[in-house]
């Protein structure tokens, strides 16, 4: 439900947000949205005390949250945001190079490593404590 309207440069019309309009369409609370702004991650304008989002906020929570679940951190998400602001306008998406790529694929095999260790761990465990019962 988008209860506000603006208009771009251009002339054409640009959707407002609500903060409970943005926590429903990306699945997310409104505590996980008051964070980002804290981290200066989403700046929206303020309404007394509403905060409105314009579609260049949306856009960037949508960056933000496929950047964490690629695994990265709301630093390094941060600095990938940081550098599509100061870009030339465009599409804000994930610019990531190709270090950047290989060091989370890294990253990410060695926690899946871990995960499957644990979980090897805990299942033998249970199975333990099944014949034991």
């Amino acid at each position: 439900m988008d209860q506000f309207t603006g208009s771009t440069p251009a002339g054409e019309s640009a959707k407002l947000y609500t903060i409970g309009d943005l926590a429903r369409e990306f699945g997310v609370t409104l505590r996980t949205l008051r964070f980002y702004e804290d981290r200066g991650l989403l700046s929206p304008r303020r309404d007394g005390t509403a905060r409105i989002y314009d579609a260049r906020d949306r856009e960037r929570l949508s960056v933000i949250l496929k950047g964490k679940q690629l695994g990265f951190t709301l630093t390094e998400i941060r600095a990938m945001v940081a550098e599509e602001r100061s870009g030339n306008g465009a599409a804000m998406n994930l610019k990531l190079s190709l270090d950047q790529i290989e060091d989370q694929i890294r990253h990410l095999e060695q926690q899946r490593g871990e995960i499957e260790e644990a979980l090897a761990e805990l299942h033998a465990r249970r199975a333990g404590l099944a014949v034991a019962a």
